[in-house]
């Protein structure tokens, strides 16, 4: 993690890390053949895009709702192998991918609170790694669902 001189260089850091996971969900549903595939996968984007907007308004000084509700973590993600992103990943894959992806946002949020100077800075930033959790749990329930009953 590198060293921000001012909390709109944390601020900075963070929204290019939401729009690049927008990206990376966006590009992930591009990939799937089955739309219920694809909109959950949107369903992540547009959350993701959700972020960046409360990033953008503690930015500018207005100060988003927050929550700080504690998620549950199935840790099943903990425990796959790590797989690489392609054009052939099926959905098993990409949901693998993605619990890995969020669990690291997590962790990122909690790193990025811990360097905050300012007490409502660090209040949005364990929020936002709260709702890098909840992906995270939802990820893993569908995994649940989907994979692990089939087999």
């Amino acid at each position: 993690m590198e060293n921000f001189k001012s909390l709109d260089a944390l601020y900075d850091f963070a929204i290019g890390e939401e729009e690049a996971a927008a990206k990376f969900y966006r590009e992930i549903a591009g990939k799937l053949d089955r739309a219920w595939m694809r909109e959950t996968f949107e369903q992540f984007a547009r959350e993701e895009d959700g972020h960046k907007a409360k990033l953008l308004k503690m930015k500018s000084g207005d100060i988003p709702a927050l929550s700080q509700e504690k998620i549950l973590d199935l840790k099943i993600g903990d425990y796959l192998v790590d797989i690489e992103t392609n054009a052939d990943m099926d959905y098993q894959d990409a949901l693998i991918v993605a619990m890995k992806k969020e669990k690291a946002a997590f962790k990122m949020y909690t790193t990025l609170a811990g360097l905050a100077d300012n007490e409502q800075a660090k209040e949005l930033l364990l929020s936002l790694a709260q709702e890098e959790a909840k992906h995270k749990l939802r990820f893993e329930i569908e995994y649940d669902d989907v994979i692990l009953k089939e087999n």
